[in-house]
């Protein structure tokens, strides 16, 4: 049976292990892939690869490549496989969604161009930008939406003319971080895109951002203790067969690693760090060593790790059966 694309799910953004000269540790990245797999179907149906967990912006483009190949090999079978576009001109974002493909990507995650951030943008140019994506790779997308505060914010109008014209765009990961902005957009695009995928990306928030009704999350966070993230998950998504209590008793739950790894800001290149200390701390990864500029953590931050993972009832993983 040929695999289905599936867009309303639980993506885990995968983090890459890395040897201690930088280059990646492919054998222990299969052995995580295979372990994220047997999540396959208790709530998660796909991963993102080189998304910011997975340090896009720290790898070649070859690697960004190479890492789509691994993802593709080890889950494609089944999983819906998404990989990060990060570039700032059209062309290139282009050339990169068309090797994604090539590697096994079912579609990718679009991030604006980070010009964007610094300089704003022309009202029209998030349109044209995705719209020439979409038609020059011919590939599927998920929008990746930026914080309302910042300037390379979409506003709703905007997605809303990218979800009726462009076909390929099938999801938006609604990274808002502005509750009230948040909750109203997702309203205002459910009536106007019914079709269209929404899924959270708050990790540090994760179970408050399912509350309007979402279609499953982006986050970095279900690649790590995905053992509390897929049974969370199916709370918010049946809620006629569960209670508040039980979507409380879960947040709860998830609450104490979310805070040692994300400390109630947004994601940042330092807890991508402490996320990927955790999978160190959990038996799943054996270095937690970043690409640079991104700094080792220090005795502190990892025992910080270690307390969040304990409060929140995290054992280490036995490995050896994928390895």
């Amino acid at each position: 049976m040929a695999k289905v694309k599936n867009f309303k799910t639980v993506f885990p953004a995968v983090s890459v292990p890395l040897n201690d000269d930088y280059t990646i540790n492919e054998p222990e990245f299969r052995a995580y892939l295979r372990w994220m797999k047997t999540f396959y179907n208790k709530g998660i149906q796909g991963l993102v690869c080189n998304g910011h967990t997975g340090e896009i912006t720290g790898l070649s483009r070859a690697e960004r490549k190479r890492v789509v190949e691994i993802c593709s090999e080890e889950c494609g079978d089944i999983m819906t496989i998404i990989s990060g576009i990060n570039c700032e001109n059209t062309i290139e974002s282009i050339e990169m969604a068309k090797e994604a493909k090539e590697a096994g990507a079912d579609g990718i995650l679009l991030m604006p161009p980070h010009m964007w951030l610094r300089f704003g943008m022309n009202a029209d140019a998030p349109f044209e930008y995705v719209k020439d994506v979409a038609e020059g790779a011919d590939i599927d997308i998920i929008i990746h939406l930026y914080p309302a505060t910042s300037k390379a914010f979409y506003p709703v109008e905007t997605l809303i003319k990218m979800c009726k014209e462009i076909d390929h765009v099938k999801c938006i990961k609604m990274g808002t971080r502005v509750t009230s902005i948040y909750e109203h957009d997702v309203r205002l695009l459910r009536q106007e895109c019914p079709d269209i995928s929404l899924i959270t990306c708050h990790d540090e928030t994760l179970c408050v951002s399912w509350f309007p009704g979402m279609d499953g999350a982006l986050i970095g966070f279900a690649g790590c203790v995905p053992e509390i993230i897929c049974p969370a998950r199916e709370v918010f998504a049946n809620p006629e067969k569960h209670t508040l209590k039980e979507a409380q008793d879960w947040s709860d739950r998830i609450y104490h690693i979310s805070q040692a790894i994300y400390g109630g800001g947004q994601p940042s290149g330092e807890a991508h760090a402490r996320l990927k200390e955790a999978l160190v701390q959990r038996g799943i990864f054996s270095s937690g060593l970043m690409r640079k500029p991104v700094l080792p953590l220090n005795q502190e931050e990892k025992d910080w790790i270690a307390l969040g993972l304990k409060n929140s009832g995290m054992e280490k993983v036995d490995m050896s059966q994928f390895q």
